[in-house]
């Protein structure tokens, strides 16, 4: 991959030593600053290892930009794409980490002097494989993770008479339990039946294949695992058993906060929301399972990259400051412990922290079970088409649940259009 024109003749291992050297050689001088752009709450991180780092890199000084979520992508796409306003380092959430990967404007750190190799025994499987994209290159280094769960509210269960397993033996056991759930106490089974189409989609994936196109870019979603998600998304539907509310919206958490919503879908990292903002008087209430049928998916996750045409001065100090972040394991607790990102570093899952009892889930030792979890979760490719494919994806869904489109149909129609996308 070349380097800006400013560096015409110099070779990688040359940049990345020169801008060893700079760094050295700017003590004397005007310290060397290290921009680096985030989101919440990776930002907050990212500051409090700050203190540490100075010890370390006294001549150093690290910016840390933030922008909320949303605009923080839309402002790297933005860096990336006119190789202007680039930081020297870039945080991305695995979704968007996954579309820029199919570009060129983030190093491979696969490569020399970067050499990621060598510390993927180290990273929770799916993770480092979630960073590599169909090339082999990899883009980012893997941060924090979200284990899928299963949150339900033991109390509503036990008005109900429903146990636990019946919610997590089959998707066909979930709905009926809802439909018990709903008679017995007037409690929605879940928010909104997007969030179970969007789960089995992404279950029993096979090996060659993303989500919506396989490697050669053929596009899947007629297939089987899409005609499932949409049959156990329109049986919860037609039995009324979502709120029908947007996630993140004042609705959707009225119904944690209320009790009128039984169950979640989510990460393990929507355990610290509901306790610390959404519905912290609910502690106690709450407890966590396996996803239904033994799924196992990833609710997003944090990468570090590199954005490769910035300053090639500061690349060997961009990677030394994404190693502190990630493969420091008391870096990594603290991010657990402090900010519930849940690590991506094995080294950190050995740590006492995992068997200590959750207040918020009536003292259940879950971190035990998320661990288990991402060990089992498989990276899934992802494709430079996937966004658009979800919007139409969730537009058929729509059609199929408010106006009775028929499933078959409404996904031949969403394959037919993919397929004009798929090669571009």
């Amino acid at each position: 991959m070349p380097f800006p024109p400013m560096q015409p003749r110099m070779n990688r291992r040359a940049v990345l030593a020169s801008g060893a050297l700079a760094a050295a050689g700017v003590r004397a001088q005007a310290p060397v600053v290290l921009h680096v752009a985030a989101f919440p709450l990776v930002d907050e991180i990212a500051r409090a290892a700050l203190p540490l780092w100075r010890k370390i890199h006294p001549e150093v000084e690290v910016r840390i930009q933030t922008r909320q979520y949303q605009d923080h992508h839309t402002a790297m796409t933005t860096a990336l794409s006119t190789s202007g306003n680039l930081p020297d380092v870039m945080v991305l959430e695995a979704s968007f980490l996954g579309r820029f990967s199919q570009g060129a404007g983030l190093e491979d750190l696969s490569r020399e002097p970067f050499a990621i190799g060598r510390f993927q025994d180290r990273m929770v499987p799916f993770a480092y494989q979630q960073a590599t994209n169909s090339r082999g290159s990899v883009v980012g280094m893997p941060t924090d993770i979200g284990p899928g769960t299963l949150l339900y509210r033991k109390d509503i269960l036990e008005r109900a008479g429903v146990g636990e397993d019946e919610l997590t033996r089959s998707w066909d056991s979930y709905v009926a339990a809802g439909v018990r759930i709903k008679a017995k106490t007037g409690a929605y089974l879940i928010g909104t039946v997007q969030s179970i189409k969007d789960i089995l989609i992404r279950s029993g994936i096979k090996p060659g294949e993303g989500q919506y196109f396989d490697k050669d870019s053929n596009v899947l979603v007629t297939s089987d695992r899409f005609v499932r998600a949409f049959e156990v998304a329109r049986e919860a539907r037609s039995n009324k058993l979502d709120a029908r509310t947007t996630a993140w919206s004042n609705e959707w958490s009225e119904g944690f906060k209320r009790g009128t919503v039984a169950t979640e879908v989510t990460g393990a990292w929507m355990v610290g929301q509901l306790s610390n903002w959404v519905a912290p008087k609910t502690t106690g209430l709450w407890r966590a399972a396996a996803l239904p049928e033994g799924s196992t998916v990833s609710y997003g996750g944090s990468f570090y990259s590199i954005p490769r045409r910035s300053d090639p001065t500061r690349k060997a100090l961009a990677w030394e400051f994404i190693q502190f972040m990630t493969l420091n394991r008391d870096r990594q607790l603290e991010a657990f412990t402090q900010y519930d990102a849940f690590p991506a570093l094995l080294d950190a899952h050995n740590a006492p922290f995992f068997e200590e009892p959750l207040a918020f889930l009536g003292g259940q030792k879950a971190r035990v079970l998320w661990r288990e979890t991402a060990r089992k979760i498989t990276a899934v490719q992802v494709h430079k088409q996937s966004s658009f494919a979800d919007e139409v994806i969730n537009t058929e869904l729509d059609k199929v649940m408010l106006n009775g489109k028929r499933i078959r149909t409404a996904l031949g129609d969403a394959q037919r259009l993919l397929e004009q996308r798929a090669h571009r």
